[in-house]
């Protein structure tokens, strides 16, 4: 599919995508900003029972859970904003982005990291005979990954796995693709490519996977697998998972790391000084102090 008539295309379904309004726990419909991006507040247990019922519902479309590292990509990536513009729901799998959320009002938002909602959404989707499909990382990682799943939650549903070629594929491939995913009769395809690969690559085809609904969760599938050692709790809870992951690969994630970071922090002081300036000026006496 040609560039333009895929971003057309998606941008319809997307539009379409979000007339239903999504119910996240007790801050139902509320939405925060974070560097030009729309993310939904939730906690772990609100966005696992709006995927389920999402995915119970039909309706596909495609969550997208972006970082630092997404949302200051999707400053210079125009396919990547366009991505999360159109996404049903942008969750917050990074603490720097969810400490953001908290400080520009939204009190109850908390990270929702992908292989934590993965997992979670698999139990949970037990009881209600919900089918999944892996798509991305190698043939490896993926037999792994089913063995676990399969042992952690023995009555899940895993129809399908595909292993995609490491090059950019052309329209036809894509279309075949999407057409083994409808065919399973997935309810979800777990997207493992990694950003922003994962975010254009449902994004583009949104509308093909309906009534499947896609979310991209990165190195989810590593994690899962055990390929790949994951922070240990504690680093988690405090915000440090990604110093874990900088130090067990270095050389790949040092820079990006250390560069998105940087500008995360350029970005979001004038869009929180911004903030707390106009809750000054709210506040009550305000005017009166003005005068």
């Amino acid at each position: 599919m040609p560039f333009g008539k895929s971003r057309v295309e998606s941008r319809r379904c997307g539009a379409l995508l979000k007339t239903r309004a999504l119910t996240m726990g007790a801050d139902a419909n509320l939405r925060c900003t974070v560097l030009g991006v729309e993310y939904v507040v939730a906690d772990m247990a609100a966005a696992t029972t709006a995927v389920v019922e999402r995915a119970l519902s039909g309706q596909g479309g495609y969550a997208s859970l972006a970082g630092v590292h997404g949302v200051v990509t999707a400053q210079h990536r125009p396919q990547l904003k366009s991505a999360l513009d159109d996404a049903w729901a942008n969750l917050a799998d990074g603490e720097p982005v969810a400490w953001m959320m908290r400080r520009l009002g939204a009190k109850t938002a908390r990270r929702v990291a992908g292989p934590d909602l993965m997992p979670s959404v698999i139990d949970a989707g037990q009881t209600h005979g919900l089918r999944h499909f892996m798509f991305g990382s190698t043939p490896e990682v993926l037999e792994r990954l089913g063995d676990n799943l399969h042992r952690w939650y023995p009555q899940a549903k895993i129809v399908g796995t595909m292993s995609p070629p490491y090059r950019p594929l052309t329209d036809e491939e894509e279309r075949q693709i999407t057409d083994q995913i409808r065919s399973s009769g997935a309810h979800i395809v777990w997207v493992g490519l990694g950003l922003p690969k994962q975010d254009e690559w449902m994004w583009r085809n949104a509308s093909r996977l309906t009534p499947c609904m896609a979310l991209g969760v990165g190195a989810a599938f590593d994690f899962l697998a055990g390929t790949k050692p994951r922070a240990p709790m504690w680093m988690r809870r405090r915000g440090l998972e990604w110093l874990h992951r900088v130090s067990s690969e270095p050389r790949r994630l040092g820079w990006r790391y250390a560069s998105t970071n940087s500008e995360f922090v350029v970005r979001a002081t004038p869009q929180l000084m911004r903030h707390w300036s106009r809750k000054v000026l709210e506040a009550p006496g305000a005017m009166r102090s003005r005068r």
